[in-house]
């Protein structure tokens, strides 16, 4: 029998993720006549007039959500997150000097694996003792380090940094904000470069935001091939070769609405009475919901918990998928389940889920 969906569903998918319904309403508006072209934003050049106010307005809006000073490059640039895993000891590699790391999960792994073809690689920290269940308290960053790494929100054990390591002032933080971009008021200036894949809080697959102090585009090596050179694209404004011009339009239209709720501070009050209402749930439920992160280190984004058994959390998901309640297994590295509750996921979704959870509990105790 074939399920036809007539209505949208809760999307707790940890990435690709749920878009917010009026930036998907524009997109479909404009799909067939961007701005009176005629054209589909997918169809127009990349040089044109149209298209290059709307690249514009995109990076603008990051800076303004974001507070970035002027020192500051907004890149567009595609591979995903996990490209810039690379990218990152490419542009940042300084010789007789380590790559510093903190290693929380399987994102922060893998970004150690492409920093050690370019270097030394240290890892000053790691929760890997507790499945990766906590964020570690005591990171200490050398003072002569490259660079200093960590993955600020780890999609598949639930846990985010609630406050930033400090780093001495000649040793560049980089964070991978990919799950958690925009979820929180931050200091940008803390920072020497932010990357993040769109697709899980801020856009569709297909384009990854980097963000890069403009003094450290210059420690990339000449001899890098050219299009892995972050000032390759900051000189070019993302522009340098066709980027995914369709994927930057669809950010641009989440960024709008977000701007449209009060900005950063606004959806981050937003974002600490969702998380709040679905910890509590968990908290309260007497160990029949069992959450996996420590809560001094749980993540705004990504609830990850346990039912008793495995069989009871596969009917959960089962039962939560009938009543239009998506996306909720956990990662198979881990199982359980999880609840991604991304900027765009609205209040009512985790309050009906809320109210699933309970009803289930009660049926299955």
């Amino acid at each position: 029998m074939v399920i036809i969906v007539t209505k949208r569903v809760y999307n707790f998918y940890a990435g690709p993720a749920t878009l917010p319904p009026p930036a998907l309403e524009q997109a479909q508006k404009e799909l067939l006549n961007f701005k009176g072209t005629g054209m589909s934003l997918m169809e127009i050049s990349h040089r044109s007039k149209e298209y290059a106010e709307m690249h514009t307005n995109a990076s603008n809006l990051v800076r303004e959500l974001m507070g970035l000073p002027e020192e500051y490059k907004v890149l567009w640039l595609q591979g995903g997150a996990s490209s810039q895993f690379y990218m990152v000891p490419v542009n940042l590699q300084k010789d007789g000097k380590t790559m510093e790391y903190v290693n929380t999960g399987v994102w922060s792994k893998k970004a150690i694996k492409e920093g050690k073809f370019y270097g030394d690689v240290k890892v000053v920290a790691s929760s890997e003792d507790k499945t990766f269940s906590y964020i570690p308290e005591e990171i200490n960053f050398s003072g002569d380090a490259a660079f200093a790494h960590i993955t600020g929100n780890n999609t598949i054990y639930g846990t985010e940094y609630h406050k930033w390591p400090e780093v001495s002032d000649n040793v560049p933080l980089v964070c991978d904000m990919s799950s958690h971009i925009f979820d929180k008021v931050i200091d940008p200036k803390k920072f020497g470069v932010i990357y993040a894949g769109a697709q899980k809080n801020i856009g569709p697959a297909g384009v990854t935001l980097v963000i890069v102090r403009e003094d450290l585009l210059k420690r990339v090596p000449d001899n890098t091939p050219t299009m892995q050179k972050w000032i390759t694209h900051a000189e070019k404004d993302s522009l340098f070769n066709t980027g995914p011009c369709w994927a930057i339009y669809m950010c641009k239209l989440s960024l709008e609405y977000l701007k449209g709720l009060g900005g950063v501070s606004a959806i981050e009050k937003i974002n600490r009475r969702k998380a709040k209402i679905l910890y509590d749930l968990i908290d309260n439920s007497g160990g029949f919901y069992k959450g996996h992160a420590k809560q001094d280190s749980r993540s705004l984004m990504n609830v990850t918990f346990n039912l008793p058994t495995p069989e009871l959390e596969a009917k959960c998901v089962a039962e939560g998928l009938e009543k239009g309640l998506v996306g909720l297994k956990g990662h198979r590295s881990i199982g359980g389940m999880r609840a991604s509750i991304y900027n765009a996921m609205p209040t009512d979704g985790v309050q009906t889920l809320v109210d699933f959870l309970k009803e289930f509990q009660e049926n299955n105790q």
